[in-house]
């Protein structure tokens, strides 16, 4: 997967564009699920066709806000806890490293001092928001009401009826 980058023109290896653009391309299915369109592509691979011409377009872009739970100090502070121990872990380990002293008390002083100072940041940035913002945790995950998959026109019609076919096979049996 290439990340395109806003500072650099031009385009990268393989000839992909540097800049967000749009795609370009014939449609040659399309898809109510990101799944169902990889499916076709690697449909379109197995078939020895040239899937550097196919691109994969996500189409009406929604942003899904799943809820996970309330937030309350407990959780609040319990998340806080394991980040700020897995940072200590990490320092503590650094520090043991180059350190000529115990290596096992370099650990574990990273351990509690991260533990420690992650409680503190959790804490404080909890406290000071309270009231003022949701007190709720979620996950958000971008995905689109359809997807199409297009091919550039020199081959878009020997993918649509690849693509054919492989709406004309059977679903594979579930046991």
């Amino acid at each position: 997967m290439m990340v395109s980058s806003p500072f650099g023109g031009g385009r990268a290896q393989g000839g992909l564009p540097r800049l967000p653009t749009p795609p370009t391309g014939w449609p040659i299915g399309s898809y109510a699920t990101y799944g169902e369109a990889q499916q076709a592509v690697d449909f379109l691979a197995e078939s020895e066709f040239s899937v550097s011409d196919v691109t994969i377009v996500g189409v009406d872009l929604m942003l899904v806000e799943r809820v996970i739970g309330k937030l309350s100090w407990g959780r609040v502070l319990g998340t806080g806890a394991v980040s700020g121990a897995w940072f200590g872990l990490f320092a503590g380990l650094l520090l043991g490293l180059f350190v000529n002293q115990g290596f096992a008390l370099q650990l574990l002083t990273g351990l509690v001092l991260g533990v420690l100072s992650g409680l503190m940041f959790a804490a404080i940035g909890y406290s000071m928001s309270r009231g003022q913002r949701r007190d709720f945790s979620s996950a958000s995950q971008l995905v689109a009401g359809r997807y199409d998959v297009l091919c550039q026109p020199r081959s878009a019609e020997q993918a649509r009826e690849l693509l054919a076919r492989l709406a004309l096979k059977p679903p594979p049996a579930t046991t």
